[in-house]
């Protein structure tokens, strides 16, 4: 976003939006490792870790591990404070995955929607606000979202909307991820 585009009054800099965004996206993606560890722990507590759904989530759970590793580096590179909440997140981000995966495959895999169908929306947010002067980071968020809608496609195919009570499950993740994503902006 350069200095002449048209903002509103009250709307972040520039270089508020760079590292809001840096901030964020290194919260959520270390959120859905500890997610994804929570729900590998809770395979591995119940026997399941060698199953179909185990492979897939260690599979999901590479890839974020990729994507932390990014922003990580981001935030180190462009000297963006990172959000105090981590230690919550990490407690949150396990307790949730472990939780979702006991409950059975599909409650795992209905976490997974919920959690990536509100980083898609956030991610594409992200991405129409950022400018050509930060293409490489908008290409990053760009990137990042399309391997989200993967693992928001495999976790649909997997069953995830067949999991018991998935509509509440999915609006109760969906809730707490949105407030996180915004405390994680801000704080």
């Amino acid at each position: 976003m350069k200095t002449g585009d048209n903002r509103n009054p009250g709307d972040p800099d520039p270089r508020q939006v760079v590292e809001r965004t840096i901030r964020v996206d290194q919260a959520g993606e270390f959120g859905a490792v500890r997610i994804y560890e929570g729900q590998l722990a809770a395979l591995r507590w119940t026997g399941r870790s060698n199953s179909e759904t185990g492979r897939r989530i260690q599979h999901m759970a590479a890839q974020e591990r990729q994507h932390n590793k990014v922003f990580d580096r981001l935030l180190v590179e462009r000297r963006v404070r990172p959000t105090v909440l981590s230690p919550l997140w990490s407690v949150a981000g396990f307790a949730l995955g472990a939780a979702t995966a006991l409950m059975g495959d599909k409650a795992a895999m209905a976490c997974t929607v919920a959690v990536e169908e509100t980083i898609e929306e956030h991610y594409a947010e992200q991405a129409a606000r950022l400018g050509d002067d930060e293409k490489d980071l908008r290409a990053t968020v760009e990137k990042f979202r399309d391997e989200e809608i993967e693992h928001r496609d495999t976790a649909l195919a997997a069953g995830a909307e067949q999991a018991p009570g998935y509509e509440a499950l999915s609006a109760v993740i969906k809730t707490g991820s949105r407030l996180a994503i915004w405390l994680s902006t801000r704080i």
